[in-house]
């Protein structure tokens, strides 16, 4: 397992500085609640350092990396979720991580899925509710977080389809599948 001022140089070697302060206080974030609800330290952390490492790629260069491999699926939808699954091919190649829930956890902070395991529930939601996020329903959010890691999940997946919906934009299947599995 790499240490937290590796993870930290890598992404600051990889990341602007806003999205490296964001993948900060996710990791912060995800430790408490790894804490909270009983989850492996080190892998929440390496997959909350690492979650954002391909966002700041240029969408031509995910295009290219996620054509060929089987999630490129993902490419029919908007290209903000691209980073995703583009950055657990990288940390798996770049970086050598092999932990499939470290993987998964990357690979899904942005759609979620139905029955997701604990590593990937917790960087998931501690995307969507670190300290400086500010949206609607936010802190509706960190209050279910207290007591219930599945409810908090829950509320974010029907307040992204709701937001998703009202914009008419293309929902990624995993999306909605994790939308009926968690409600």
């Amino acid at each position: 397992m790499m240490t937290a001022k590796l993870m930290q140089e890598i992404i600051e070697e990889k990341l602007d500085p806003k999205r490296c302060q964001h993948t900060v206080r996710v990791a912060e974030t995800a430790v408490l609640l790894a804490e909270r609800f009983g989850a492996d330290i080190g892998k929440v952390k390496t997959a909350a350092y690492f979650h954002d490492i391909a966002k700041n790629m240029a969408d031509r260069e995910l295009e290219e990396m996620l054509t060929g491999t089987p999630d490129a699926s993902y490419l029919k939808f908007s290209p903000k979720v691209w980073h995703a699954p583009a950055g657990a091919i990288l940390a798996q190649g770049q970086y050598q991580i092999t932990d499939p829930d470290i993987l998964a956890a990357i690979k899904n902070h942005c759609t979620g899925r139905p029955n997701m395991g604990l590593t990937e529930e917790i960087v998931f939601l501690a995307d969507y509710m670190e300290p400086g996020r500010t949206q609607p329903g936010v802190d509706e959010v960190r209050k279910l977080a207290e007591t219930s890691l599945k409810g908090a999940i829950a509320k974010v997946l029907a307040d992204t389809v709701a937001y998703l919906e009202k914009k008419a934009a293309g929902i990624h299947p995993d999306t909605l599948a994790a939308y009926r599995f968690y409600r």
